[in-house]
């Protein structure tokens, strides 16, 4: 199979002007269509003259697995439309996107945890944001792990660039512990870092719809795009970056989904809008059942059986809202990040010229929710003719189980009694300091007492010093 050409587009954020010029190199090279990748690239979806390359000197033409470069993932397409962390608006977005300047060797997300559209943790290096204004949960899935484990601190926003490329540099160490590389990341780079005071908590909201035309505000609109084919018309899109320029548009977003999101259409111009769409011909009330697919680009067998399981679900008038699914082989090295996966396993080694049917595992996110990072096995080694019957089940099986509280899995739950958990806080900032949690920042292990700090010892934000901390009590639930 062919490996297609990839353009990085940091964050999935491009201006009208930048998909404009992607077009028209795309029209030189003989191509009518560009197709979006999940990790909000844009992929040219057919064999290209590459002696042609050097006529359009501001596009860096690439192959991930060749080149080694990776795209930065953000969910900046879902600001202002999604839920999103107070602080977490646009324009912080490219602040932090614009200070990476160099070619990443790994996948970085800058993620949202409010936000339901752009996954969290399908990266390599996964910034999340905290609840404290400008600092980031760090979560490392290295290439040679299996799991993904929490940076224990707080990474400020300024830092972000040089933390992953301390990273990066450090990967010839292959470390085996995410303390090990908080150590040597520490020993590289000075950071402005932030102990952890609580652990990351990922809301749960069903996966959105994400086309057509929609209000934001009173005099606004953003418009969701989606091809089912993900050949996306160069002509249509032209014409499209022109309007966006005229309107004053300032930024395209690209999606995981392959789809992209046009925000800050002013209201008086939605007819012109409606207009453009009427005049190529372009649908944007396609049916949930088909949208939230996450298919291999440029793969013909996964694109039929994705169509053979919509046509069921659809002569079945089987709802699948908040559902996404995934169609994935048995060789593939990206990370899951679907409601459902549908995994093609390996043919058996057979002689002579027998031919063998495909057989396929089920998987399901626990709690249907890709964010656990945990899958179940549903079934295994199954024909394709009972697929449809198999996920109609597990979307039953979602819709029973969404919304109910979930029932702990080990032991009966026990009662629970009121406590006071005793912390100090920097009379300056108001930055805690557990003595459950230590301050790695400071080299301070957990369940060291306050008054066994060193008297040096300073707020990991304000530097106050520690004659600043003054005690608090703060009511927790423990188990009796």
């Amino acid at each position: 199979m062919m490996e297609p050409y990839r353009l990085m587009i940091n964050g999935g954020v491009l201006s009208s002007g930048e998909l404009k010029y992607i077009c028209e190199a795309a029209e030189g090279l003989g191509l009518d269509a560009i197709s979006f990748g999940s990790r909000q690239d844009i992929i040219f979806p057919e064999e290209i003259d590459e002696s042609k390359f050097s006529q359009f000197d501001k596009i860096q033409f690439v192959k991930p697995k060749r080149d080694g470069v990776e795209n930065i993932a953000s969910s900046y397409v879902s600001s202002d439309i999604l839920p999103s962390t107070s602080w977490l608006t646009s324009d912080r977005y490219l602040y932090v996107l614009e200070q990476f300047k160099h070619n990443p060797k790994l996948r970085i997300n800058v993620i949202d945890p409010k936000q339901r559209l752009v996954p969290l943790f399908t990266g390599n290096v996964n910034f999340i944001a905290s609840r404290h204004e400008d600092y980031w949960y760090l979560y490392l899935r290295l290439p040679s792990w299996q799991d993904t484990k929490m940076y224990p601190a707080l990474i400020y926003s300024w830092d972000m660039d040089k933390v992953e490329q301390a990273i990066e540099n450090i990967l010839i160490e292959e470390p085996e512990t995410v303390e090990m590389v908080f150590d040597l990341v520490n020993d590289a780079v000075e950071t402005n870092n932030r102990t952890v005071d609580k652990p990351l908590k990922v809301p749960f909201y069903p996966f959105p719809y994400y086309e057509g035309m929609n209000r934001i505000g009173t005099d606004r609109y953003w418009l969701g795009l989606y091809w089912r084919n993900n050949r996306y018309d160069l002509k249509f899109l032209k014409a499209m970056c022109d309007l966006c320029s005229e309107n004053k548009i300032g930024k395209i977003s690209i999606t995981p989904w392959k789809s992209f999101i046009v925000k800050g259409i002013p209201a008086k111009h939605k007819l012109q809008w409606e207009k453009l769409l009427g005049k190529f011909g372009i649908n944007v009330r396609h049916s949930m059942l088909e949208m939230n697919w996450h298919v291999p680009v440029n793969d013909k067998e996964a694109l039929n059986l994705k169509k053979y399981l919509v046509t069921n679900f659809d002569q079945n008038d089987i709802s699948t809202y908040g559902l996404t699914f995934g169609i994935t082989s048995y060789d593939s090295d990206t990370y899951n990040f679907t409601s459902i996966v549908i995994e093609k396993n390996r043919p058996p080694q057979v002689n002579g010229v027998f031919k063998i049917r495909d057989t396929y595992n089920l998987l399901h996110a626990k709690d249907f929710d890709p964010n656990t990072r945990e899958y179940i096995m549903h079934v295994q080694d199954v024909d394709m003719v009972e697929l449809p019957g198999l996920l109609m089940e597990l979307s039953k099986l979602y819709f029973e189980q969404l919304g109910v509280e979930k029932e702990k899995e080990t032991l009966p739950e026990t009662p629970k009694k009121s406590e006071e958990e005793e912390v100090y806080q920097c009379s300056e900032c108001l930055t805690v300091y557990s003595e459950v949690y230590g301050d790695i920042t400071q080299d301070i292990p957990p369940n060291t007492h306050f008054e066994n700090l060193p008297e040096t010892y300073e707020c990991s934000i304000c530097e106050a010093p520690k004659s600043s901390f003054r005690k608090k009590a703060f009511q927790i639930l423990r188990n009796s």
